[in-house]
């Protein structure tokens, strides 16, 4: 039983957790925060919009019987990939790898299952450890991603022998009208902690409170799914270490909150109106 199914369903009464993902990928981890007696405020820092050149994609999937893995980074990765794919077969050969949950649940959604999924680790480091990516010389592999994705999959996998190629299947915009917004919830919400799932989310983040909202943002708690967020938090100005999820999904992250707002709670931690 994971740590968060251990938890009452009152674990998280009083806390006020603000979700940062993209607003269609916000409801499930909302929904299990108010299962656990919270109140998540959805306020995406991130918009999904096509790739800069939808030829480009277009071009890669209508090769894609010569590649033997195609690596999906993200679950936004897999949808988009699926819709411009449409009613099109997959080739029977490819295998099918998932960095984390998010991307093995989005092809479960879309019919398909992930032939290659970290057991634990889920990010690229766990994917990489995993004995069908270490001997992959002479494999031709796709990684559909965004713009501006992480390299280590790529360099890592071409210095083991892999022909790899880049796919921009989506972009990570600056929502338009989120600085407003933010500024809004810092004066009238008493937000507790903050969820956020990227380091690009957390740029955003800090981008869009500005001036006037930033002494509050960074008063804030976070809760993160990566000790590289954790350290970019610390370089931003962040005045309490970010909690890091044990594990990149939503039950990882309630965890990480449960086990924050308890110490709060208890007056090991300050929370925002926790005492």
């Amino acid at each position: 039983m994971s740590t968060a199914a251990a938890e009452p369903e009152s674990g998280l009464a009083g806390c006020h957790v603000l979700v940062t993902r993209p607003g269609h990928q916000a409801g499930p981890l909302c929904a299990l925060i108010a299962r656990a007696g919270g109140h998540a405020h959805a306020f995406p820092v991130i918009e999904i919009a096509a790739p800069s050149d939808p030829r480009a994609l277009a071009a890669a999937l209508a090769r894609l019987d010569r590649f033997d893995i195609a690596i999906f980074v993200s679950g936004n990765a897999v949808d988009r990939v699926c819709a411009e794919l449409g009613d099109r077969a997959w080739p029977p050969a490819l295998r099918l790898a998932a960095v984390g949950r998010g991307s093995a649940a989005a092809l479960a959604e879309h019919g398909r299952r992930a032939d290659i999924l970290p057991p634990r680790e889920f990010n690229s480091e766990g994917l990489l450890d995993l004995d069908e990516l270490r001997h992959v010389a002479g494999r031709r592999i796709v990684i559909f991603r965004a713009r501006d994705g992480r390299e280590l999959l790529a360099e890592t996998l071409r210095a083991r022998g892999a022909e790899v190629e880049h796919v921009e299947a989506y972009r990570r915009v600056l929502p338009a009208a989120g600085g407003a917004g933010l500024r809004r919830i810092a004066r009238d919400e008493n937000i507790d902690t903050i969820v956020v799932t990227s380091n690009e989310g957390l740029r955003n983040l800090f981008r869009l409170a500005g001036e006037e909202a930033r002494d509050w943002l960074l008063g804030r708690q976070l809760i993160v799914i990566s000790t590289r967020a954790a350290r970019l938090a610390g370089e931003l100005g962040f005045l309490r270490p970010a909690r890091v999820a044990p594990e990149a999904s939503d039950e990882g992250l309630l965890a990480a909150m449960l086990h924050w707002w308890r110490a709060a709670r208890e007056g090991n931690e300050g929370g925002t109106h926790a005492h």
